[in-house]
């Protein structure tokens, strides 16, 4: 995106402001779509970004929506998802949630535990109905390479696939419920093609030992993809050219085993098509020399944008990269910067090398996309919350559905 659409977007709308690229968005679902033929449905977690513009623009490319919340599943449904196409996933679903579910008739529901999966059989009987399930696999293993890993360790995620042999049978046996499939998704943000693949490849074993178990053929596979984005300065991208052959071999051999010759495969992902397509754009606000650093106080802190505080799951602190679009060519020099935020840990960037930032200049923060807003204490000590707007075709377009306490509410 160029600079001179976020200078009109900050100039429209204001700083702080979430911006999607709708284009971009679209040219990395047609590549997606391209990689694997026909062997994957596509399955876009709404998590990732659920603002409607983001779901509806997404939407005639998928197979499913992933919900992880009832909230979630009514968002799909509103951005016009049949429900026999959603799923709904989540280790602690409330019983309004899995009752609500079944009366709109989501398509499936992912069970994380015996006991959820005994709880959804009770409501579905006492609503006349079967529900399909999946039953989500926590593996022993993951390799090395993924950004954030939900197996190998004790975990709310799915079951253990050491307790596969007691617990799938037991689920299969349930009334009400109807055992369709299985689910994984074990780490995230991964960009190493390898290990990526050597990840489906467990997958693979996994499912054919839970088909063995539970002696079903399965019409459903869902592999949690973990296709990560680079966030720091110097990370390279994930080669998704290199995905399919070593991929689409695991597949195929899959598919060509009796049990498995129906099932649908489902790639399930977020991250990877829409944080590429996003920015925050936070204005600056006030400059001042502190103790040998040149301290820029910005309108966005990590109440905007957790994860780019590296708040959000990091260990140690590291800058991600921001960009300075009004004064590009200004001399480099390191600067730190904060957010409106009364307290000391409200950081961004600590000695990040920019261009000159001066009072009023906009600068952006890439690969925001993804777990962006919503992945953050908007609400923390009551700054106006940043509007969203979608860039498609070079014309700007506000999509903002929270304004709490913004002083242009209603402008």
């Amino acid at each position: 995106m160029s600079a001179a659409l976020q200078i009109a977007a900050a100039q429209q709308f204001g700083t702080p402001v979430y911006l999607y690229d709708l284009d971009i968005l679209t040219a990395r679902l047609a590549l997606l779509s391209g990689l694997f033929g026909d062997r994957f449905g596509l399955s876009y977690a709404v998590k990732a970004n659920p603002n409607m513009a983001i779901l509806q623009a997404v939407k005639p490319w998928l197979a499913t929506f992933d919900a992880s919340s009832i909230a979630e599943v009514e968002r799909a449904l509103v951005a016009g998802m049949a429900p026999a196409r959603i799923t709904f996933s989540g280790p602690a679903k409330r019983d309004a949630e899995l009752q609500r579910a079944i009366a709109v008739g989501v398509g499936e529901m992912v069970l994380e535990n015996e006991g959820e999966a005994r709880r959804l059989s009770r409501f579905a009987v006492a609503a006349g109905q079967v529900q399909k399930v999946l039953v989500r696999i926590n593996p022993r293993r993951v390799p090395r390479g993924f950004g954030a890993s939900m197996a190998a360790t004790p975990s709310q995620f799915g079951i253990d696939e050491e307790d596969l042999a007691s617990a799938l049978p037991m689920i299969r046996d349930l009334p009400g419920l109807e055992l369709i499939g299985f689910h994984i998704y074990s780490g995230t943000n991964c960009r190493d093609a390898a290990a990526i693949a050597e990840n489906f490849a467990i997958f693979a074993d996994l499912f054919r030992r839970a088909q063995a178990i539970a002696g079903i053929a399965p019409q459903a596979l869902v592999f949690g993809s973990g296709f990560g984005v680079p966030y720091l300065p110097g990370e390279t991208h994930l080669d998704h050219a290199a995905l399919p052959a070593r991929i689409n071999p695991i597949i195929d051999a899959l598919r060509a085993e009796a049990p498995f010759a129906r099932a649908r495969c489902t790639l399930e992902l977020g991250r990877w098509l829409v944080a590429p397509a996003g920015w925050l754009l936070t204005g600056v606000i006030s400059a001042k020399p502190s103790r040998g650093a040149a301290i820029r106080c910005l309108d966005a802190g990590f109440n905007n944008h957790l994860a780019a505080a590296s708040m959000m799951g990091t260990v140690i602190p590291r800058n991600w990269v921001f960009a300075n679009v009004t004064n590009p060519d200004g001399a480099v020099a390191p600067h730190t910067l904060t957010g409106p935020l009364c307290t000391s840990i409200d950081r961004l960037a600590v000695a990040a090398e920019l261009p000159d930032v001066r009072v009023g200049d906009v600068l952006s923060v890439a690969m925001s996309g993804a777990y962006g807003l919503t992945a953050s204490p908007s609400r923390f000590i009551s700054h106006p919350e940043p509007r969203e707007v979608v860039a498609e075709r070079g014309q700007l377009r506000d999509v903002t559905e929270s304004l709490l306490n913004h002083p242009q509410k209603g402008a």
